[in-house]
C-alpha cells in the first residue's frame, strides 16, 4: 500500500485523524484475514466523471474494434504481422530493419509513463487502460444488466439454482464469452491484417488450425480475466501499480480524500450536535462504489486505479447535505495538507527534458528515414579481376535493397566517388516491387592508377526516377603496391 507522508509526525497525525490505524495495510482489500478472496460487488457509479469516462471508453472501444479496418491511402492504420515481419503504423510500412525506431519509441513511451505517473498518478489506469475500460465499461455493465445492483448480485449468488438464477448467470456468461470471442478475433485482425482475417474466418478451422487455436486460447484468457480474475489483474499482477511506490511523491496529483476538510468524520445527525465534525458523514458511499474495494479515506493505496467513482459518489452525498463538492478530488498530498498549488519539481523537469530529447531524436529519424535500405558488400570469396586492357581493375558486389514503400520503383546505381569508374549490372535493369526485396550482382571497374594499395573507399548512389534515395560507402580491393 502507498500512503504519502513527509515525516513520522505526519504519519502519526494521519493515523490519529483517520482513526483507522494501519490495519488496512496488512492485506489488500479483496483478501480477508484468512487469505481468502473477497468478491467485490461495487455499486453502480453515476455522476459527471463517470459520464466523461463513459464517453472516453466508448471512443476507445469503437477505435479498438474498427482500427484494423481503417485504411490510410489503402493501407492499414495498424498492422503488427510478426510472422511475416510486416508492420504498418498510421499507414506507413515498417520493416524489421527499422527496429531502432521501435526501440526509441518504446524508451520514449517508458519515460512518458514515468513522467505522466509522477504528475498524475494512475490516471491512465482509470481512464484509458484496456483492463479498466473492458471491466468497468463493458463486462460490469453486462453484469448489471443481467443481475442488477450489488445487493441483487449477492442474493443471486447465495440462492439455490433455479430457472431465474440459471438464465441470469447463463445469459451473463454467454454474453461474456461472445465479447471475449470478439476481442480475440479483433486481436487476430491486428496481427494478420483484414484480408488474412477474412480468409481465416471464411475457411475451415482445419485449414488454419494455428489461428483457430490462438483465437480460442485468447478467448479463454479474456473470459477468465473479466469473468473471474477481474480487479486482481490490477492489484496483484499489474507492475504499474508497484511503480507507484517509487514514482509518486507529495506533489503527484491523484484521487485524494481531503482529510483537513473531512475530519472529524461522523454521521450527519450526530454532526448537528457538535462543532467538531468535518464534512465527511461517514456514509461509506466511496467504499461501496469502489471497484477494488478500498477506502480512499485511508490515503493513496496500491489498489486505487483513479477511476473517479468515489469522487462522483462523494459529490452526490455533499449535494444532499448542502456541502461543497470536492471532498474527494484530484489533488496532491501537499495540496490537501498545505493548500499549495501544483509545481514542477526537479524530477518532473528532468523527465520532461529526457522525454523532449527522445521525441526530438525520434522525429528527426523519421524525417530522415529513407524509402529504401541498401546493403552493398563485395561478393565473398571473389578476388579482384584485371581487365584485358591491363589499365583497369574489377570487383564483384552483391546488392540488397529493401523497398519500405507500397509502390514499385525502378532503381539506378551511380558511382559518385571516384567519378572515373563505372558500374555494370549483371542481368536486367534494377526494379523493385512494392514492399519487396531486390538482390542483384554488379561490377565496379576502376582505373588501376587511382587505386590505393589493397583497399580504396568508394561511394555508390542509389536513386529512382524522383531523385537520390541513399548513398552507400564500401571498399574496392586492388593489387598491392609493387
Amino acid at each position: 500500500m502507498i500512503n504519502i507522508v513527509t515525516d513520522q509526525n505526519d504519519n502519526e497525525s494521519r493515523d490519529e485523524v483517520h482513526g483507522a490505524g494501519e490495519a488496512f495495510r496488512q492485506r489488500i482489500a479483496t483478501v480477508d484475514a484468512q487469505g481468502q478472496r473477497k468478491w467485490v460487488y461495487p455499486k453502480k457509479p453515476a455522476g459527471r466523471y463517470h459520464r466523461a469516462r463513459a464517453w472516453v471508453a466508448a471512443f476507445l472501444v469503437v477505435l479498438f474494434f474498427s482500427a484494423p479496418w481503417i485504411k490510410i491511402n489503402g493501407h492499414p492504420l495498424l498492422l503488427v504481422n510478426i510472422l511475416d515481419r510486416r508492420f504498418s503504423i498510421l499507414g506507413v510500412p515498417f520493416w524489421p530493419q527499422d527496429a531502432i525506431y521501435f526501440v526509441i519509441a518504446f524508451i520514449s513511451l517508458v519515460v512518458f509513463l514515468l513522467l505522466f505517473t509522477v504528475i498524475w498518478g494512475r490516471l491512465w489506469c482509470g481512464w484509458a487502460c484496456p483492463q479498466t475500460i473492458f471491466m468497468e465499461m463493458v463486462f460490469r455493465k453486462i453484469e448489471y444488466l443481467f443481475e442488477g445492483g450489488p445487493s441483487k448480485q449477492r442474493r443471486l449468488k447465495s440462492k439455490p439454482w433455479d430457472f431465474d438464477k440459471l438464465w441470469r448467470k447463463g445469459g451473463k456468461w454467454l454474453t461474456f464469452f461472445v465479447v471475449a470471442f470478439a476481442v480475440a478475433n479483433t486481436f487476430m485482425a491486428y496481427f494478420v491484417g483484414t484480408d488474412g482475417f477474412l480468409e481465416r474466418i471464411s475457411g475451415s478451422p482445419g485449414d488454419h488450425m494455428g489461428a483457430f487455436i490462438g483465437v480460442l486460447s485468447f478467448t479463454g484468457l479474456f473470459y477468465f480475466i473479466f469473468a473471474w480474475f477481474r480487479e486482481q489483474a490490477c492489484t496483484l499482477l499489474c507492475p504499474y501499480a508497484r511503480l507507484q511506490g517509487v514514482l509518486l511523491d507529495n506533489d503527484s496529483v491523484a484521487v485524494t480524500y481531503d482529510f483537513n476538510r473531512g475530519e472529524e468524520r461522523m454521521p450527519a445527525n450526530k454532526a448537528k450536535k457538535t462543532q467538531l465534525s468535518g464534512d465527511c458523514v461517514d456514509c461509506f458511499s466511496c467504499v461501496k462504489v469502489c471497484p477494488t474495494g478500498i477506502d480512499i479515506r485511508n490515503g493513496i493505496q496500491l489498489e486505487c486505479i483513479n477511476c473517479t467513482a468515489c469522487m462522483d459518489a462523494c459529490d452526490t452525498v455533499m449535494d444532499k447535505y448542502n456541502r461543497p463538492r470536492g471532498l474527494i478530488r484530484y489533488a496532491s498530498y501537499n495540496m490537501v495538507k498545505n493548500g499549495t498549488r501544483f509545481r514542477f519539481t526537479p524530477r518532473v523537469i528532468g523527465y520532461l527534458v529526457i522525454f523532449a530529447i527522445l521525441i526530438s531524436v525520434f522525429v528527426t529519424m523519421l524525417v530522415l528515414r529513407s524509402d529504401v535500405e541498401t546493403t552493398i558488400l563485395r561478393t565473398p570469396g571473389q578476388l579482384f579481376q584485371e581487365v584485358d586492357d591491363g589499365a583497369t581493375i574489377q570487383n564483384l558486389y552483391n546488392l540488397k535493397v529493401v523497398n519500405k514503400t507500397y509502390e514499385p520503383m525502378p532503381l539506378h546505381l551511380k558511382l559518385v566517388e571516384p567519378a572515373s569508374g563505372k558500374i555494370q549490372i549483371v542481368g536486367t535493369d534494377l526494379r523493385i516491387d512494392a514492399e519487396g526485396i531486390l538482390e542483384q550482382a554488379f561490377f565496379v571497374t576502376l582505373p588501376r592508377d587511382i587505386l590505393d594499395p589493397l583497399k580504396t573507399p568508394i561511394r555508390i548512389e542509389i536513386s529512382n526516377d524522383d531523385g537520390v534515395l541513399e548513398t552507400v560507402k564500401t571498399n574496392f580491393m586492388g593489387p598491392a603496391a609493387p
